[in-house]
């Protein structure tokens, strides 16, 4: 597939608008140094700036007619026109062949798998459990002692080691599975929201690999999938206006689970998509 030069041209500024739309608040916040408990996450755990959000790419194979200039971007290769420029996905995987490898499995096995349904949200709970320091300087809604009775009145269902990381040493023997970063293609599943929000981890890992179209919606997911993550939180997050769902209750674990649901759907469509977009329609059975 290639795309004349007059196309990719309007594609690549219809995505730098829509980048710079969805990144305005958080840059007018770094221009005053202001910080925020929910939004800055997107920028500073995945590390990926406004500026890398904004760079347009076509996706593995898609050749781009008269576009000399790109074959000075990494991963870039000349295409089969004069002038041309495809991203190679073959040389990206020669590079960076232990990384592909991961997200391929990554991507695979946690499509293969049914969404569960049962967390609650309860592993920001458990980073703090029990803890005289929290991650965020913001108070609890509950007060400590009432956030760690939360916390001993359920099961830790999380299976995502990236959130179990940072359970404290009390909170992680409560957990139903001990995790670990070797076992964590075995347990990711398209239920947890944080497998969801790492949908944008691997598509601006994947690089140029990734149409730009599909990493914007990826980073969209993962700002819709961050603020139910924070509002399930056990922070008192009302000076920055944003609602609690109270977990604790039936009618929070209702409104959890029905927006997680809503959530693992659009993931398994992204999910497909970025393989898709990625390695095609021949690309080999998951690992």
């Amino acid at each position: 597939m290639n795309i004349a030069r007059s196309d990719w041209t309007l594609r690549e500024e219809a995505h730098r608008e829509r980048a710079d739309a969805l990144t305005a608040a958080h840059r007018e916040r770094a221009r005053r140094a202001e910080k925020h408990p929910v939004w800055d996450f997107l920028f500073t755990y995945y590390s990926y700036k406004p500026a890398q959000l904004r760079r347009w790419h076509p996706g593995a194979g898609v050749e781009l007619v008269d576009a000399a200039e790109r074959l000075d971007w990494r991963w870039y290769s000349p295409g089969r026109t004069a002038g041309s420029a495809v991203p190679d996905a073959a040389a990206f995987g020669r590079e960076k062949a232990e990384l592909v490898g991961l997200i391929e499995k990554m991507l695979r096995r946690t499509a293969s798998r049914p969404g569960q349904f049962g967390c609650f949200g309860l592993h920001e709970w458990a980073m703090v459990y029990r803890a005289d320091e929290h991650r965020h300087a913001v108070p609890l809604r509950l007060g400590q002692a009432g956030t760690d009775a939360v916390v001993e009145d359920h099961e830790l269902r999380c299976t995502h080691f990236d959130a179990f990381r940072f359970f404290t040493p009390e909170a992680v023997p409560r957990n139903r599975t001990p995790l670990s970063r070797d076992d964590q293609p075995s347990f990711e599943q398209p239920g947890c929201l944080h497998a969801g929000m790492d949908l944008y981890k691997w598509a601006t890992k994947l690089g140029p690999l990734i149409p730009g179209e599909l990493l914007l919606d990826s980073f969209e997911l993962a700002r819709d999938i961050r603020l139910l993550d924070m509002q399930a939180a056990p922070y008192d997050l009302s000076a920055w206006d944003v609602a609690p769902v109270r977990i604790e209750t039936t009618e929070g674990k209702a409104e959890y689970v029905r927006r997680q649901r809503g959530f693992a759907d659009r993931g398994s469509s992204l999910r497909t998509a970025l393989l898709n977009a990625w390695l095609g329609d021949g690309a080999r059975e998951a690992a």
